[in-house]
Parts: structure tokens; C-alpha cells; sequence
């Protein structure tokens, strides 16, 4: 099982950047692939971006292509979210979520999730 506590964001200018983290627990940190959605109010959760386990598969959604970062280290069991060039539509609560041996884009598709961390980003 695995558990997972996002930091990082905040309120920030368009264009600007913001980094969030995600602590994991767990001793099979290692073999789940991470990914991150986003919220906005009254809209579907959205993937944002997955990476793999080994950190060498990444899938990134459209509209972030580009200017968002996804990485992960192991050895903390922490997944980053590097986001530049931030957009207003990019506001959200932005979460962070796990699937063990799998490699999928689908929010219902992912096993734990993390609270959320509120990402403003002002026009």
C-alpha cells in the first residue's frame, strides 16, 4: 500500500513556474508508476502526466506537452511535477496518484491518491 502527500503549490503569475512534490510511503514505492491529475471546479478529474517506475516512460497530456516536467527518485520516493510557462487554465487542484505494474492514463484506473494541492495561476 502506498501513501501520498502533495506540496508545492500556490498562487503564481501566468508564465511563471511552480514545482509540486509527492512523498510516497511504502516499501514498493519503486514498482508503482505515478501519475498526476488535475481538478478545476466542476470539471472531471484530468490527467496531466505518468511515469513509469524505472522513470524512463513518460506520457504527458496535450496540453501540457511542452512545459511540464514529470520525474521521480526512487531512492526519496518522491514524484515531481515541474510546471513552466503557466497558464490560467492550468488552475486546479493538481493530485498525485499511483497503479501498481501499470502505465495508465484513466483517473478510475489508479489505486492511491494523495489529498491535493491547490495550483492558482493568475491571468
Amino acid at each position: 500500500q502506498v501513501q501520498l502527500a502533495e506540496s508545492g503549490g500556490g498562487l503564481v503569475q501566468a508564465g511563471g513556474s511552480l514545482r509540486l512534490s509527492c512523498a510516497a510511503s511504502g516499501r514498493t514505492f519503486s514498482s508503482y508508476a505515478m501519475g498526476w491529475f488535475r481538478q478545476a471546479p466542476g470539471k472531471e478529474r484530468e490527467f496531466v502526466a505518468v511515469i513509469g517506475w524505472n522513470g524512463g516512460t513518460t506520457i504527458y497530456a496535450d496540453s501540457v506537452k511542452g512545459r511540464f516536467t514529470i520525474s521521480r527518485d526512487n531512492a526519496k520516493n518522491t514524484v515531481y511535477l515541474q510546471m513552466n510557462s503557466l497558464k490560467p487554465e492550468d488552475t486546479a487542484v493538481y493530485y498525485c496518484a499511483s497503479k501498481l505494474f501499470s502505465i495508465v492514463l484513466r483517473a478510475e484506473d489508479y489505486d492511491y491518491w494523495g489529498q491535493g494541492t491547490q495550483v492558482t495561476v493568475a491571468s
